[in-house]
């Protein structure tokens, strides 16, 4: 019986919805600040389904991230006596603690530069943003910095689905099962560790 394939196609339809560039920019601005889910999950869908549109659409995705991340930027300047107790609950504290002295020592361009290869960490982007604000880092080099960390994702998703379009569409549908299994296996995974590092503190 195959359960995510018909979710997936479903999705292909509902990215072609009219709203969906909206939504697609509120998903990014959103995951920019605190949501843990990823845009490139709706944009991928989106550029299969109209391909002449996916650099309108990671243009889209961009915008949206960047508002978000000022945002964040914003939390790391004013409130972080407040956010960081929800990094520690949930393991970044010692990351966040670590990449905010490098930003310090190093000043703008360092920022700058750990922003720009940000986007293929597995450190959420949100961090990098909060540590830039709680830094105090200079709002250019930030903007552009994030600009490219984050575009450079988008972007390359558009690209490939633009490149090998019903390819791409063909290998996701063929095995859209057990990267479906796979992504559920890593959320309980991820639920459980919460919960048990919840109990342990």
């Amino acid at each position: 019986m195959k359960i995510f394939q018909p979710w997936f196609d479903r999705a292909l339809v509902w990215s072609a919805h009219k709203r969906a560039p909206w939504l697609l920019g509120l998903l990014s601005f959103c995951e920019a600040i605190f949501f843990p889910v990823p845009p490139e999950l709706m944009l991928a869908p989106m550029c299969l389904a109209q391909p002449k549109r996916g650099y309108w659409y990671a243009a889209i995705s961009l915008g949206g991230s960047l508002v978000g991340m000022f945002i964040g930027y914003a939390i790391g300047y004013w409130a972080m006596d407040a956010v960081m107790p929800l990094l520690e609950r949930f393991g970044y504290a010692e990351v966040f603690l670590d990449i905010k002295a490098k930003v310090a020592a190093g000043g703008g361009m360092t920022a700058f530069w750990l922003l720009v290869i940000a986007g293929f960490t597995p450190v959420p982007f949100k961090i990098f943003t909060i540590a830039s604000g709680a830094v105090g880092m200079p709002l250019v080099p930030f903007f552009f910095g994030a600009m490219i960390g984050r575009g450079k994702r988008v972007f390359l998703v558009a690209f490939l689905i633009r490149m090998f379009g019903e390819r791409a569409e063909k290998i996701l549908r063929k095995y859209s099962e057990p990267i479906g299994w796979g992504a559920l296996a890593l959320l309980v995974g991820l639920v459980a560790w919460l919960f048990l590092h919840g109990a342990k503190a």
